[in-house]
């Protein structure tokens, strides 16, 4: 036996078979002997829509840090993906455009799938009951936390069968991991026990989309991986994103924030695509035999909760995924992010060694509170862009307009040179992949402006002399902390 087997604890609960919940039940089985995932919905059979997500029937993109991930803790997941009918990527090229242009990338050297939410989650979930210790709880709604009198401690979960009113039975456990996704009730979990949570931070963003699936004829030439239109907010103009997905289906979505919604009405679905900075994304949907009315999915506001930053927390207790913050689902960053914080999770329970000591779920916390720091910050940056959309929050977003008219600048540059690498760059950061400073590197800086207007350049000019330092300097300046991976000196004007 070794040394984590001998450590093993009895048993942890994980609240929600979603994503983010199959994930830290991956993760828990390694230190836990019993991990039950108690979900409210009868989980299908197949790869079908359930209440739970309502999302589902939307586009999912599993970033290379995603795809990463969930391969370490579900080996063979994209083989047995492509098994069931989803096509692979390899050889595909990717049509990305915006208002400065257009770039093809490819072709695609990676075997990755291209899948629904609904066959994803499936073959995570079978793998997931096929681990030793790993059981789940259906049909079951957790109500409340268990603690001693002196709230200091949660020692299980409250559960009854979902649309009952029947009597509450408890669940006892050594951990208990909320999963429960945006309609999570923990703040008022932790307030009943006497917690005092800070206000959470809010971007009112409005955002809907409109997705619309299509068979594909047999013998159809497939070429395009993704086509991805970037909206232009300024004008109110949508993003389109067209993919194919399993058994000869394709599915395209136009998508705006700021509460100007696109069309579910099926006549006037290609009109709206053809309006989009590209006509790409239109014509590939010409020739398709569409599967029913477009579907529209509306999210009024994306919350990131500061549980990390609380002085008191009780023990046993732990929060990952969309419970803790949810992110606007164009970036495609929420299964990515659950499975970072999953790895966190791991990381710190090994470096405890099974045993947890004093004060272990808050440095946890705080640990993933710092690992969201940028995709929030990046989703804000990019959707404050839309008329109408507002963050509040306790502390003040920096940096917001300098980075917005900075990267309006590098998609400038990247379209003139048709810079794969630099476009890649983009998306590595958006995805997580690579870090934030890598945008914006003092050679790189000064490439992207070198070809902007004399208005633009004269604006950084100024914003660079009002600082004191050179145009490269002010990254370090106006940005967030986590833009500096180190202590550099700023560059003096």
């Amino acid at each position: 036996m070794n040394e984590m087997q001998e450590c093993r604890q009895q048993r942890a609960v994980v609240i929600g078979g979603s994503m983010a919940g199959l994930l830290a039940a991956g993760v828990l089985s390694g230190f836990y002997e019993e991990v039950i995932v108690v979900e409210k919905d009868e989980l299908p059979d197949g790869p079908e829509l359930r209440p739970g997500t309502p999302q589902a029937f939307h586009p999912h993109r599993l970033t290379p840090r995603g795809l990463e991930l969930l391969e370490r803790y579900f080996p063979g997941f994209n083989e047995e993906l492509l098994g069931h009918g989803a096509p692979s990527t390899l050889n595909g090229f990717n049509h990305m455009s915006n208002e400065h242009g257009i770039l093809v990338m490819g072709p695609d050297p990676e075997n990755h799938a291209s899948c629904t939410r609904s066959l994803l989650e499936w073959v995570i979930r079978r793998r997931a009951r096929a681990v030793p210790g790993i059981r789940f709880l259906t049909k079951q709604e957790v109500t409340g936390l268990l603690s001693p009198p002196d709230s200091t401690a949660v020692t299980g979960v409250l559960v009854r069968e979902r649309g009952s009113e029947g009597q509450r039975r408890t669940l006892a456990a050594d951990l208990v991991v909320e999963t429960g996704g945006r309609v999570s009730r923990l703040t008022a979990w932790l307030n009943e026990l006497g917690y005092e949570v800070p206000a959470p931070d809010r971007l009112h963003l409005n955002l809907g989309y409109s997705t619309r699936r299509y068979r594909v004829p047999d013998g159809t030439e497939r070429s395009w991986n993704v086509i991805h239109t970037s909206g232009c907010a300024s004008e109110g103009r949508a993003t389109g994103v067209f993919s194919p997905i399993e058994n000869g289906l394709a599915e395209s979505v136009l998508y705006s924030a700021g509460g100007v919604y696109p069309t579910t009405e099926a006549e006037r679905y290609a009109q709206e695509a053809g309006a989009l900075t590209s006509p790409v994304l239109a014509e590939a949907i010409r020739d398709l035999e569409p599967l029913g009315p477009p579907r529209a999915f509306r999210v009024p506001e994306l919350v990131r909760r500061r549980y990390g930053h609380m002085t008191r927390w009780p023990a046993g207790l732990l929060v990952l995924g969309d419970a803790f913050c949810h992110f606007d689902p164009i970036f495609g960053q929420g299964i990515t992010v659950a499975a970072m914080e999953a790895e966190l999770l791991e990381e710190c329970l090994r470096e405890e060694r099974g045993q947890p000591r004093e004060g272990f779920e808050l440095r946890v916390l705080g640990r993933m509170q710092e690992l969201i720091e940028p995709a929030w910050w990046l989703n804000c940056t990019a959707a404050l862009r839309w008329k109408g959309v507002e963050y509040t929050g306790t502390v003040q977003l920096e940096g917001v307009e300098f980075a917005q008219r900075y990267l309006d600048q590098y998609h400038r540059h990247v379209m003139q040179e048709q810079s794969m690498e630099l476009y890649g760059l983009f998306w590595a950061v958006n995805t997580l992949l690579a870090p934030p400073n890598e945008l914006v590197r003092p050679e790189l800086m000064d490439a992207v402006l070198a070809g902007a207007s004399e208005n633009d350049r004269a604006w950084f000019d100024a914003l660079a002399q009002q600082h004191g330092v050179r145009t490269s300097g002010l990254p370090a300046v106006l940005l967030p902390s986590f833009f500096c991976s180190t202590a550099a000196e700023v560059p003096k004007a």
